[in-house]
């Protein structure tokens, strides 16, 4: 098994995240795009419709190609906007179960926010071995993502 670092890439050529990828040892340059592009859909990258518009190319440095370090993103990760999507759907839906009230957009925007946030917090505390005590600290870190 070899491991490659990738770049996806936006429609503008601007690096949005690189992924470690690991294929057998046959695997060529496309196969390892392939597999960071799937993993860019995976952990919502970017929007549905905008995943048409992604590049991947192998990474390479002024050095030459790098060692993965710290950057390692699960693939159940979230981005900004992968969480706005998230929430812009979810609140579409309770607007339309409720028969499309006029002037509370506001209200199911911060109601699907709200529900995400906790979802995604009991999620990580349940991937962490359910801690003693530790709903707050994944509280406060979805909340702290979030806020940025």
């Amino acid at each position: 098994m070899a491991e490659r670092l990738v770049d996806v890439l936006n429609r503008g050529g601007n690096v949005l995240h690189t992924y470690p990828i690991t294929l057998g040892e046959e695997a060529n340059d496309a196969d390892y795009a392939a597999k960071a592009l799937a993993a860019a859909a995976n952990g919502r990258l970017v929007p549905d419709d905008e995943l048409g518009d992604l590049t991947a190319r192998i990474h390479s440095s002024r050095g030459g190609a790098l060692a993965g370090a710290d950057d390692l993103v699960a693939g159940d990760s979230e981005t900004r906007l992968g969480l706005e999507q998230s929430v812009r759907e979810r609140a579409y839906l309770l607007w339309e179960q409720d028969g499309t009230p006029d002037g509370r957009a506001d209200d199911y925007w911060h109601q699907a926010l709200d529900e995400h946030l906790r979802a995604r917090a009991y999620v990580l505390w349940e991937q962490a071995g359910r801690p003693e005590g530790g709903a707050d600290h994944y509280w406060g870190q979805v909340t702290e993502f979030q806020s940025q």
